[in-house]
């Protein structure tokens, strides 16, 4: 009703002007206010055709950058997917290897100190200068890179929860530029500082069995970690029997302090900022007697306390990256596809 005052040119004072003033007071004050449009989710294919995609990075173009465990024929690689869906082969032929019915090969990815950090095999990090990179340029070769055996560390210390066992998992920039890895073998976080220390963060502890199958203690393997300022926050997919609705969320200080962040989670491999609704985390699927059930995948928001689904449906699910407030890609290891989620 602005308009009245702000068009009617000059204020004259008559039963008219005092008329319409009323009358637009009483009109604007009988209005109810609208509620604001509510998102649309909308869940489309950017790319498929992958072989066990799981970890992805965007760059400044937007490009997206995928990890493919490939076949298990030393078929690994990092593509990269434009905007228009149109695939890239960018760095190839990292060691892929079968693992008990699937690949093991390249898993996460991390841009940071102008490199490009490529979680592989056998507890290595790869280092690739991809800064110059155009889609179409002829693909480098994994071992051409530089490679840093996380493994190794990890495998020599001496860990209370004697795994025995190293899989550096996925990975994230934290205080002082730091690498922080998951070691989804060692139940673990480990810091590589800006220099390539390495040094244990902490453990991550396991969970009470709730069921009467298998150990007393289930291992709570981390899968995703973050870094929001001030806390990490790591994700977890919990080992045999895989009980539905257990697996933990946690909170890590930088000085390695363990607290629960949130519970009521079912396997659980990645986790992004989100948004004004709260951190978003993936849930892999529903485990069942054939193994993890297709399209019982999940992107669910975790604030702290309540879980709250943004969709489902999802076939077996395992990477996740935000773009912006409103946009992810996830990769989905049951379709070998890159999807991109708006909300």
């Amino acid at each position: 009703m602005k308009h009245l005052f702000t068009e009617s040119g000059k204020l004259r004072k008559s039963l008219l002007y005092v008329t319409v003033v009323v009358s637009a007071i009483v009109l604007v004050t009988s209005c109810k206010p609208t509620d604001p449009p509510k998102p649309v989710l909308k869940i489309s294919t950017l790319a498929t055709g992958l072989a066990a995609p799981s970890g992805l990075e965007v760059d400044r173009k937007g490009m997206v950058w995928v990890a493919q465990g490939g076949t298990g024929k030393n078929d690994g690689k990092v593509s990269v997917i434009t905007p228009d869906g149109k695939k890239y082969d960018a760095i190839i032929n990292f060691e892929s290897v079968a693992f008990e019915g699937e690949a093991d090969g390249p898993s996460h990815l991390l841009f940071a100190d102008g490199l490009l950090y490529i979680l592989g095999t056998k507890g290595k990090m790869y280092k690739a200068n991809v800064s110059g990179y155009k889609p179409g340029d002829a693909p480098q070769l994994a071992s051409s890179l530089g490679v840093e055996d996380i493994g190794a560390f990890v495998l020599a210390y001496n860990f209370p929860n004697e795994t025995n066992d190293s899989h550096p998992y996925n990975l994230t920039v934290g205080p002082n530029g730091d690498i922080y890895i998951a070691d989804a073998g060692a139940n673990a976080i480990i810091r590589r500082s800006k220099t390539g220390v390495l040094s244990v963060l902490t453990e991550v502890p396991g969970i009470a069995n709730p069921t009467p199958v298998g150990r007393r203690v289930i291992e709570s393997v981390p899968t995703g970690i973050i870094y929001d300022g001030e806390h990490f926050l790591v994700t977890t997919l919990l080992g045999f029997p895989f009980p539905a609705g257990q697996a933990v969320v946690y909170k890590i200080t930088p000085t390695g302090t363990v607290t629960v962040y949130q519970k009521g989670f079912t396997s659980l491999t990645d986790i992004a900022k989100g948004g004004s609704l709260g951190r978003l985390v993936v849930e892999h699927g529903t485990f069942g007697p054939m193994g993890f059930a297709p399209k019982t995948g999940r992107l669910v928001w975790a604030n702290g306390t309540t879980p709250a689904v943004l969709a489902d449906g999802l076939n077996l699910p395992v990477g996740l990256k935000q773009a912006n407030a409103h946009t992810w890609y996830v990769t989905s290891l049951g379709d070998g596809s890159v999807l991109k989620v708006t909300y």
